[in-house]
């Protein structure tokens, strides 16, 4: 007794499985997390140590190489990029995909920990932070703004009472405060009054620091009580730093408050936050990697609403963007999608059949297969994302085929006059080989992608293995619960009336049609040979001429303004240019709101547009507009992109790295050189903004070194004076109600508004008098750069900008100008959004050619023949693959250009580079029904022509109703809108178009393939 005529007659045992089935993927739903994609360990280390007051130059040498040479040793490292700039020192380590970021941080951690002593004593502590890639953004943003209170207050209102309350919240892995003040003891000091009073600034620190002691004294201890011990050692209060005395002579006092105003202010004045227009502190709200980031924010918008009733009053919260939101528009997106496919495939089955009992078989087993799918999802640790979701919906048009095969295989016996139960037990022996077959094939197709590393693995590992998992299940309930249903659904009359009878007769015509269409080519076989030799040799330059991005752009309701302002630009300044950018922003139809964050010399902003359903425009349209407005704001230059596609990018899809040992000046030139050209090719949106810019005023104090001797004084001295006055460095701290705050003493702002004033300050002397700083020392004006940047250890200048051509003809543009240009000794690479275009660009025909290889093999062994998997492959994966590239081959590189193919055309992305590799797979399935029939008819006497004809011919209306079902369940990609429907529309694209002129001219070459490959059995007959 075979396998399958178990389940048909014992129907309880395949109505248990099914019913497992079942159970199984239900429980599994509830317990899945969302997320927008896969989670993968894609992380990134930055160091941060500040060095107040430090010169780009002397952060770089001092803090940046020791920290960066020890760091380079450690294992995991992608590449190391660096950013010296005045008093702070930024380096990020990239980690390389997937390795494990817990043992990075710790190994990076004790590199750091081996330079600590080398780095110079007045710098702080490096800070070591670590981000995954898919964090990079928080799961959502809260504004809270006021029109009454200064930014300190609120940033202290925050962290006192929201920030805790938030940070408590069920999945919230971090709170964090954006754009703060936070609250600190300003000691302006006076340099006229310092100078009176024969105060120098040196003095002034170590008062501060021998008066603001805590003192920990312990407790006392008697034979009966004991008493805790406490002094007040330490100042807290304004009042109390005002009366320190900083020194006294003959009796006399001079107080902090003779020499310094005293005030409570905040740690820095340089950033400023607004939301749509109003001041503003953000609070970003990042989820745990395993938490159900929609859930988490729910449960902040609960919380939310709870703060707003206890806020003081002259604060108003809101969240201010929710990253959610697209993540639930896009799933939501995804289950209509499913929806009209499941409806859509209905129909097509319903059409083809003609009769509901015939089309509840393979109706039932959608729906199984999906269930079972997730339950697989649960097993495997997989989340729903949209990358399964995606999977999910591509499944409907695959798990369905091999009911419909059977369905249709039983039909045809009942037509002979088989009784059903006899058809059904006949039907399922003789499709258990093909049915199994076409899933091997699926699942080796898969294979590859899921087992490959780089980006494309790591995000469509989860896809894959979905896809494959709902094609198993697919094909256990084709095997056990389909021929059960056929032997107790299925009439033999059920074709003699009624739309099946209808059905029956328009399939007969077209059958009849084919069968005249396949003798012609049958007979002109060499004709057939030259245009599958053609279309085969066609599909090279329609690859190789398809433009090529990382993926396509996905309309995410946000617009991102990153801004520029010169160097010597203050914070009044740059601010007064960004309201005009925001006024340009809130006057775009489709604003929502606004948000800024802005420094003196640079800034982050942008809108967030309306829900889809209430505007008219994508962020792609919106965005000519907004940059042409951002244009005309003298002052500043702002430049608008949109949040990369896929998690790990950067700022700006094009980041191209000029390094070398050379100066970062002769690098500049190079670099200045390459945006000429990217200018003048018209292929950027703006001219590529080069993050190298020497234009920082500087002022270098050049101290006779003379005359200090003479004075009896040391360069430890003077320099420790200056950096006190002008610095700003804090010495201690002081406590408010429970929390410690710094204290920074620093030259009032009047007094440090140029160089020259500067020149007046008074430093220690002889006989501790002072002497005017001008006696000892002059100044030296000079222009340096910005920031001093580095790439895995060279100089380096980085090229960033956005391309209006694909991503890989700009970075080819900018590699062929490069190598004209760049000398001997210079090298280029990638970060962001390139680097991972540039990385993964020749991973995709490896892994086909691998795919090709595993379905060729795992046929040989299904057929005990390698010439049959040839006839099976060569006539149906050219064809195919041709098919689909028509549709990337037509697509207009220039989207600002306006042309016919635009909307239903597609880049060659990892999207459409899948489905390239998913269609191998599909159109193999039609090859396997034809070719494994063939084989069974010369076995019962047919002559190899008579076999190919009779098979061809008997297996056309299966073929074509699962070509039918799968081109019709993956249609409705190719017409979907709305969040992450431009990743949805480039597979569905690729599929539709590849599957549908593949599966025609398969039913034609296959035949003639077979007559010229295939054996000939008649020797395993005789």
């Amino acid at each position: 007794m075979h396998f399958t005529d178990l389940f048909i007659r014992r129907p309880v045992l395949a109505l248990v499985v099914s019913l497992l089935i079942t159970i199984a993927g239900l429980q599994a739903i509830r317990s899945l997390n969302v997320r927008q994609y896969p989670r993968s360990e894609n992380a990134a280390v930055t160091v941060t140590t500040v060095y107040v007051g430090a010169s780009a130059d002397l952060v770089r040498g001092f803090v940046t190489t020791p920290l960066e040479r020890a760091i380079a040793a450690a294992d995991g490292i992608d590449y190391i990029e660096s950013q010296s700039a005045l008093g702070l020192s930024t380096i990020k380590v990239r980690l390389k995909l997937n390795y494990d970021s817990t043992k990075a941080l710790s190994e990076i951690s004790s590199k750091v920990d081996q330079v600590r002593n080398d780095l110079p004593p007045e710098a702080e502590v490096p800070i070591i932070n670590i981000e995954s890639a898919d964090s990079a953004f928080a799961s959502a943003y809260l504004s809270f703004s006021s029109d009454v209170l200064l930014q300190n207050e609120i940033t202290d209102y925050l962290t006192r009472v929201v920030q805790p309350r938030l940070a408590a919240v069920e999945g919230v892995q971090r709170a964090y405060i954006l754009g703060a003040r936070t609250f600190a003891m300003r000691i302006w000091l006076k340099p006229e009054r310092m100078a009176a009073f024969n105060v120098s600034p040196a003095q002034v620190r170590k008062a501060l620091a021998a008066n603001n002691y805590l003192a920990a004294l312990g407790q006392t201890k008697g034979a009966l009580i004991q008493v805790n011990l406490t002094a007040n050692t330490n100042l807290q209060t304004v009042e109390e730093f005002k009366q320190l005395v900083i020194r006294q002579q003959d009796g006399n006092f001079v107080r902090l408050a003779d020499i310094a105003d005293v005030m409570l202010g905040a740690e820095n004045y340089t950033q400023e936050g607004r939301f749509s227009g109003q001041t503003a502190v953000f609070m970003g709200i990042w989820s745990l990697p395993n938490a159900n980031a929609l859930d988490v924010i729910q449960r902040i918008r609960q919380e939310m609403e709870a703060i707003q009733r206890d806020l003081p009053q002259g604060i108003s919260a809101r969240v201010a963007y929710d990253g959610t939101e697209y993540i639930q528009d896009a799933i939501d997106e995804v289950i209509k999608t499913l929806i009209e496919t499941l409806f859509i495939v209905v129909v097509v089955i319903f059409l083809f059949l003609g009769s509901l009992r015939s089309v509840l078989v393979p109706v039932v087993a959608i729906p199984l297969s999906l269930i079972g799918a997730v339950f697989l999802m649960q097993v495997f640790g997989f989340t729903i994302n949209l990358l399964t979701l995606l999977a999910i919906v591509l499944s409907v048009g695959l798990v369905v085929d091999d009911a419909i095969v059977m369905v249709e295989n039983v039909e045809r016996l009942l037509r002979k006059g088989l009784k059903p139960l006899e058809a059904a037990i006949q039907g399922a022996r003789e499709l258990v080989g093909p049915i199994i077959a076409t899933t091997i094939v699926l699942a080796a197709v898969y294979a590859p992608i899921g087992l490959q590393g780089g980006l494309t693995g790591a995000l469509f590992r989860e896809f894959v293995f979905t896809l494959a998992g709902a094609v198993i299940i697919s094909t256990v309930v084709a095997l056990t619960l389909s021929p059960m249903m056929s032997a107790y659904l299925l009439k033999p009359d059920i074709q003699d009336h009624g739309l099946a009878a209808t059905s029956g007769r328009l399939f007969n015509r077209a059958r009849n049609g084919y069968a005249r269409l396949l003798d012609f080519t049958l007979s002109c076989r060499p004709a057939v040979y030259l245009v599958w030799i053609s279309i085969t040799l066609l599909t090279v330059p329609l690859y190789l001429m398809s433009p090529v991005e990382l993926a396509p752009s996905e309309d995410q309701g946000v617009i991102f303004g990153i801004l520029e302002a010169s160097a010597d630009a203050s914070l009044d300044q740059t601010s007064r240019y960004a309201t005009a950018a925001n006024d340009i922003f809130l006057g775009i139809p489709e604003t929502d709101f606004t948000f800024q964050l802005t420094s003196a010399t640079s800034g982050f902003g942008g809108l967030v547009t309306k829900p889809w359903e209430q505007r008219k425009r994508t962020v792609f349209q919106i965005m000519p507009e907004v940059q042409q407005k951002l244009s005309g704001i003298p002052g500043i230059r702002m430049f608008p992109v949109t949040p990369p596609a896929l998690p790990g990018g950067g700022d700006f899809p094009v980041e191209f790295v000029i390094a070398s040992t050379a100066e970062t000046e002769q690098i500049l030139q190079f670099a200045q050189q390459l945006q000429l050209k990217a200018m003048q090719s018209g292929m950027f949106l703006f001219p590529p903004i080069i993050d190298v810019k020497i234009d920082q005023p500087q002022s270098e104090f050049i101290i006779d070194r003379d005359k200090v001797a003479m004075l009896g004084l040391d360069l430890q001295q003077v320099g420790g004076d200056l950096a006190a006055m002008v610095g700003g460095a804090y010495v201690n701290r002081f406590d408010i109600a429970g929390r410690s705050y710094k204290v920074i003493p620093q030259i009032q702002r009047s007094d440090r508004l140029t160089p020259e004033q500067l020149q007046n300050i008074h430093v220690t002397g002889p006989a501790g008098q002072l002497v005017p700083l001008s006696t000892i020392a002059t100044i030296r004006n000079s222009t340096v750069p910005r920031s001093l940047n580095r790439l895995q250890q060279l100089n380096a200048v980085k090229l960033s900008g956005v391309s209006m051509r694909p991503l890989d003809e700009a970075l080819q543009f900018l590699e062929d100008e490069a190598a004209k240009i760049l000398p001997a000794g210079y090298a280029i690479d990638y970060t962001g959004e390139s680097r991972q275009l540039r990385t993964e660009s020749g991973r995709f025909l490896p892994a086909f050619a691998l795919a090709i290889a595993l379905i060729f093999l795992v046929l040989a062994a299904q057929f005990n023949s390698f010439r049959d998997p040839f006839v099976i492959l060569a006539g149906s994966v050219p064809l195919g693959i041709f098919g689909a590239l028509l549709f990337t081959f037509l697509k207009i590189p220039d989207p600002s250009v306006s042309f016919w193919t635009g909307g239903w055309t597609t880049t060659l992305n990892i999207y459409s580079q899948v489905g390239l590799v998913t269609l191998v797979g599909l159109v193999a399935k039609n090859g396997i029904l034809i070719v494994e029939f063939a084989n069974q008819q010369q076995l019962s006497g047919l002559s190899k022509l008579e076999a190919i004809r009779q098979a061809s011919t008997i297996r056309l209306r299966p073929i074509l109703m699962t070509s039918a079902a799968t081109i019709a369940g993956h249609f409705p990609l190719t017409l979907v809108s709305g969040a992450g429907a431009a990743a949805r529309n480039s597979i569905g694209l690729v599929l539709v178009g590849g599957m549908f002129i593949g599966s025609l001219f398969t039913l034609f070459i296959v035949p003639s393939i077979y007559m010229l490959v295939a054996r000939d059995h008649d020797k395993e007959r005789e």
